[in-house]
């Protein structure tokens, strides 16, 4: 193929584009269906499988070979499979299940922001009613809560590392700023028996990171403080404060009026551990990271993915001595460490 053949001008990469919705609500529709664990469990034909999702043989089928175009199954000899992403985040019987994330990645309210992501553009900010995220909106985090727990396990394992290998074997004190369902101080807690951590969420958010911290059989190391960030009383000798996927829903004055709380609560020497995701400098990359501004775009007043430069002004004009980047290989977010 010569160059000017292979450089010529394709609609392919637009047709992707605009019909790549399609590939969503497929694959909410196998999570819904729970396709996936029915084929881990041996309904690997269209007929079986319509049976054991109690669906039409034709719809199945359908859907499973468009799973199987996009990756998410194999297909050999007109029987189905799983690929290793698939058994691993797919079958509700492994313990990294992931499908309950389809209820707030892919929810009507979320759905409906890219609807009118035009006016968010022309008004710089979230056309939708939904975008000031320092008020209560219990349904919408409730779900959050409940819908992304098995996500955040990964970089939970990697912050008790973190405070495994820099702490000693004394009491530490965790506080889990706007906590959500819970998970990274719960998994830090549930590893490292000298932890005990206070979650701060509103009330009915609270409710289902209690459940989870049972569960885990760490109750008895946590507690709760009702309310928003910003007015609550975080009380104060933390030894570390987690801002896990919090920052980026606000501009940078009012993330800096939050951290000026924190660094009020730290202990002399504490430290904040922040999770987010921290784009390089040209804001486009890596690819996952940069483009979770977009997100931000429709979903919030003035929020924003910050490269670490952004972050570090933010955390030394708060009165932090130093920030340190910690990337995670493999995951979309990083880790900065603050010291006071």
């Amino acid at each position: 193929m010569s160059s000017a053949a292979a450089s010529r001008p394709s609609p392919e990469k637009i047709f992707e584009a605009l019909t790549r919705y399609q590939q969503t609500f497929a694959l909410k529709a196998g999570i819904k269906l729970d396709l996936f664990t029915a084929i881990a469990e041996g309904a690997n034909e269209p007929a079986a499988l319509a049976k054991r999702v109690q669906a039409a043989e034709r719809g199945v089928r359908i859907l499973a070979d468009y799973l199987t175009i996009q990756g998410f199954l194999l297909k050999e000899n007109g029987k189905y499979a799983l690929t290793q992403d698939s058994a691993v985040f797919l079958d509700q019987r492994s313990p990294a299940y992931m499908g309950a994330m389809e209820e707030f990645l892919a929810s009507d309210e979320n759905i409906a922001n890219c609807k009118i992501l035009a006016e968010s553009v022309r008004k710089g900010g979230t056309a939708s009613n939904i975008g000031d995220n320092s008020k209560p909106v219990d349904p919408r985090w409730v779900k959050f809560a409940r819908s992304m727990g098995a996500m955040a396990v990964p970089m939970a394992g990697a912050l008790t590392q973190m405070i495994a290998a820099s702490s000693g074997s004394g009491p530490i004190k965790v506080l889990d700023i706007a906590a959500g369902h819970g998970m990274y101080g719960i998994t830090v807690a549930k590893n490292l028996p000298n932890v005990h951590v206070t979650a701060l969420d509103w009330p009915a958010v609270l409710e289902v990171a209690k459940e989870n911290a049972a569960k885990a059989g760490i109750a008895d190391r946590f507690s709760t403080r009702p309310g928003s960030a910003f007015d609550a009383e975080l009380g104060e000798g933390y030894d570390y404060v987690f801002i896990t996927n919090f920052l980026h829903h606000f501009d940078q004055p009012t993330c800096e009026t939050l951290l000026r709380k924190i660094h009020a609560a730290l202990e002399p020497g504490g430290r904040v551990v922040t999770l987010d995701f921290v784009p390089n400098e040209d804001r486009v990359s890596p690819p996952t990271t940069a483009a979770f501004s977009f997100v931000m775009l429709g979903t919030t007043e003035a929020g924003d993915a910050y490269t670490f430069s952004e972050y570090k002004n933010m955390f030394h004009r708060t009165g932090f001595e130093r920030t340190e980047l910690h990337p995670i290989p493999g995951m979309p977010s990083q880790v900065l460490v603050s010291y006071k």
